[in-house]
């Protein structure tokens, strides 16, 4: 994790084969406050040489790439000159892939599909650590060390105001067990709860992390959402 000053905006560089993907990320990375797209390429060979010349200081990495792997191009940026942290941004997620990022040294993983809020949340996460890097001087001491990695992992946000960890648990454990996603109306008749309640606690364990939001694309009129347990 570099963190070499946190003044200025944190350069991304954006790397996935799927040009409107690439652009779309683009976009949200644009709307981060603090943080700036250094460049958009769509293979392996681009990321590595792009990386060289514009010297980002975070990558968000597709694994799945034309030319070669992602995680390939995790080594060969891990291993250049200029000191670079990458987010993999990936729709694989057997375990092995997960494994070999960790080991590469990927700072997080974000399957696809996602929300804004989604990588929105990891590019805060991000940030927050680059600032406690930058705020430490020589040597650092066990609790800032400590808090440094609890960053890391991330601290699940408190429950909102009106919202109970007993009915939480509810909730999480009918999305956990159920086949498949769940929408809000879906999870409100397992658990007894209004569809209104049953969403906010849906939308906080997507806060938490612990479940994902999947819009559903219909005939018409806008997508309905639906939730998935990741755990």
């Amino acid at each position: 994790m570099t963190g070499d000053g946190h003044a200025r905006e944190i350069r991304v560089l954006v790397v996935d084969d799927d040009f409107m993907v690439a652009r779309i990320h683009g976009g949200y990375v644009t709307r981060m406050p603090g943080f700036t797209v250094a460049d958009i390429v769509h293979t392996g060979g681009a990321a590595i040489a792009s990386a060289a010349v514009r010297r980002p200081d975070l990558v968000l990495l597709d694994i799945y790439l034309p030319d070669m792997s992602g995680l390939d191009v995790l080594a060969k940026l891990r291993e250049a000159a200029h000191p670079v942290d990458i987010l993999v941004i990936t729709a694989a997620r057997d375990v092995a892939t997960v494994r070999a990022a960790m080991r590469g040294g990927a700072v997080n993983y974000l399957i696809k599909p996602f929300t804004a809020r989604a990588l929105a949340e990891r590019l805060e996460q991000y940030a927050e650590i680059r600032r406690r890097l930058a705020t430490l001087g020589d040597e650092a001491r066990q609790d800032e060390i400590d808090r440094l990695f609890g960053a890391v992992r991330g601290v699940p946000p408190p429950l909102p105001k009106g919202l109970s960890v007993t009915t939480c648990s509810l909730v999480a454990a009918a999305l956990r067990e159920s086949v498949g996603d769940l929408s809000a109306a879906e999870a409100a008749t397992l658990t007894g709860l209004s569809r209104v309640s049953a969403r906010r606690y849906l939308e906080h364990l997507c806060a938490a992390g612990q479940a994902e939001l999947r819009p559903k694309y219909g005939t018409a009129g806008r997508p309905e959402h639906r939730y998935r347990w990741t755990g």
